[in-house]
Formats: structure tokens, C-alpha cells, sequence
């Protein structure tokens, strides 16, 4: 006899608006200019959807210095340095900007705090692209970058009246309530952008999986595994009181996880596409007799526009 099992879906999962302007980009740039077309690190942080671009004509390079000279190249949703910038324009590279209007928008809080006279403390992960590149896009010596709140206690900043910080757009407000708190303790006089500036994407996937954890007995999360986003709503859930897996697809499930579970949760981060929930569903059908039901949640309606040159159908007529 097959075993019953609820699949409960997260309610609002897989794709946010800037991750599906940045594949965008790389696709009508692929049909407008066709192959190959070079982009600056990995567009978003999923294998399915690089993999795909790659058949596809995309070719992914972690330095300029790959790409020839006078190539066309496309910078990565995750944001670029000035200097990466000035590097593209030194040689001739035709460049299309696929960074998220969010985290530009981080890009602008960092600068403009720091022509205030302010000294920006970025939330944020070291290392992870994104903090790179608001790291690169603000003057040098006016930024430093924590992670966790006891590094809060230990900062030295020029003027502790002038303190200003932003964040990461991977990390939501609970994700970064911690560290900010910690940040005021120590620097009362700290500003920073109010909640309207978090993410949307990562708040409403967090809260969808807290919302989700209290009904099932174990939660997969689809994402690869240098998703920040991803990981982070593992480790959500987890801290919910219900376990957690990273997958990247149906084929990294082991069926011993379902040992007892009468009900999984099932969500994606904000780089995986919804494709991939449907053959996880579709495996988990084929094992078990699955009824899926899906839990009220935020309707995310944000559209991005892309760049002129893209955006344009008569130009991508003209170029068909």
C-alpha cells in the first residue's frame, strides 16, 4: 500500500521580479546579439537556471579578464563594483546591467550616507557577491561589513554620532533585527532605512515557510546550495521546530527523510525556478499517495522593467 502524504505549498515561493529580469536579460540578449554572450559571475545562484542559460549561449566568467575585448557582457543581478565598472568601459565592452533595482537601490542609501558624512555599516554576509559590490560602489574607507551582532560591540567607526547602515537584500528584517539592535546599542544616534527598503521576495518566502512549518513534519526547500536566500529559509524553518533539507531537485531526496511524515512543506527560493517545484511534486507522486494543498499568502505583483535596448518589441522584432 502507498503511503499518504500532504504536500503543503509555500504561498509565495520560487522566482522574484529581479531574478526574473536578470534571466531575462541573458535571454532576449542571447536572441537580439546571439552567441555567445558573457556575464559577469553567475547571473542568479541556482544550477538549474545556469545550466539552461549555458546550452542556451551564456558563458559565465568570474573576471573581465575572460571576456574579449569588445564583447558583449552582462553584469549579474547581484551588483558590480565601480572599479569592475571602469574596467568594462577601459576596454570596449558593450555592457547591459541586469543588477536588481533593489540592490542598486542599497547601492544609493550607501552613497548618499556617505556624502552626508556618514560612516555605512553594511549587514551582510563577506564575501557574497552582492556585499561586494555595494562594498565597490561606495567610497573607499566609508563602509565595513558585519554579520552577527557581537561584532556590533567591537566597532570603530571616525564620528559614533554619524553612523548610518544598510543591508544585504538577501537578509530579511528578522534576519537583521539582531544586528541592528546591537548596532543602536552601541551607536544610539544610527539611521538606516525603514522596512519599506527590505527585500519583499525574502520577507514574504520567510514568512510563508514560519506560516507553513506549524502544519507539516519536514520542509524542502528547493535551491542550490550558494543561494543565500535559499539557505536561509532552511535554516527558517529549522528554527521553527521542523526539519529542513536544501535540494536542488527531486534527485537529492532520500526517501528515508519521510520516515513518519504525514505532511511535507514544499517552497523555493527566490533563484529557483517554479518548474523545479513541479517535478519535485511530480516525484513525490509517483512514491506516495500525495493530495497537495497550498496555505494563503502575500500576492507579489512587482514587475521590473529591462533596459531600453531590451525591452523595446520592435527592436526584438527586427532582430528575429
Amino acid at each position: 500500500m502507498v503511503a499518504p502524504l500532504r504536500i503543503v505549498l509555500a504561498e509565495p515561493r520560487s522566482l522574484c521580479a529581479g531574478v526574473i529580469r536578470a534571466i531575462d536579460i541573458v535571454e532576449r540578449a542571447l536572441a537580439l546579439y546571439g552567441a555567445p554572450i558573457y556575464v559577469r559571475h553567475e547571473i542568479v545562484h541556482n544550477r538549474t537556471v545556469l545550466d539552461d542559460l549555458r546550452a542556451k549561449g551564456a558563458v559565465f566568467v568570474e573576471d573581465l579578464s575572460e571576456v574579449p575585448n569588445g564583447a558583449l557582457v552582462v553584469f549579474s543581478a547581484h551588483g558590480v563594483s565601480r572599479a569592475v565598472e571602469r574596467d568594462a568601459q577601459g576596454r570596449g565592452l558593450d555592457v547591459i546591467d541586469a543588477v536588481c533595482p533593489l540592490v542598486q537601490r542599497v547601492h544609493r542609501e550607501a552613497r548618499r550616507y556617505v556624502e552626508q558624512g556618514y560612516h555605512v555599516v553594511l549587514i551582510g554576509h563577506a564575501g557574497h557577491p552582492e556585499v561586494e559590490g555595494v562594498r565597490g560602489q561606495t567610497p573607499a574607507g566609508g563602509l565595513t561589513v558585519i554579520g552577527e551582532a557581537h561584532e556590533a560591540a567591537a566597532l570603530r567607526v571616525p564620528d559614533p554620532a554619524r553612523v548610518a547602515y544598510v543591508t544585504q537584500t538577501t537578509l530579511s528584517a528578522s534576519d537583521t533585527a539582531d544586528v541592528i539592535a546591537a548596532l543602536k546599542a552601541r551607536f544610539p544616534a544610527a539611521v538606516g532605512p525603514d522596512l519599506r527598503d527590505i527585500c519583499y521576495a525574502t520577507q514574504n518566502r520567510q514568512n510563508a515557510v514560519i506560516d507553513m512549518a506549524g502544519h507539516v513534519d519536514l520542509v524542502l526547500v528547493i535551491g542550490s546550495a550558494n543561494s543565500s536566500n535559499s539557505n536561509r529559509l532552511r535554516e527558517v524553518a529549522a528554527a521553527s521546530g521542523v526539519r529542513a533539507h536544501l535540494i536542488d531537485g527531486p534527485q537529492d531526496i532520500e526517501l528515508e527523510w519521510f520516515d513518519g511524515v504525514r505532511a511535507v512543506g514544499l517552497t523555493a527560493g527566490a533563484s529557483a525556478p517554479e518548474a523545479i517545484v513541479q517535478r519535485t511534486m511530480q516525484w513525490l507522486g509517483q512514491r506516495f499517495d500525495a493530495r497537495v494543498e497550498s496555505r494563503p499568502g502575500v500576492e507579489e505583483n512587482v514587475h521590473f522593467r529591462l533596459p531600453p535596448r531590451l525591452a523595446d518589441p520592435l527592436v526584438m522584432r527586427e532582430a528575429m
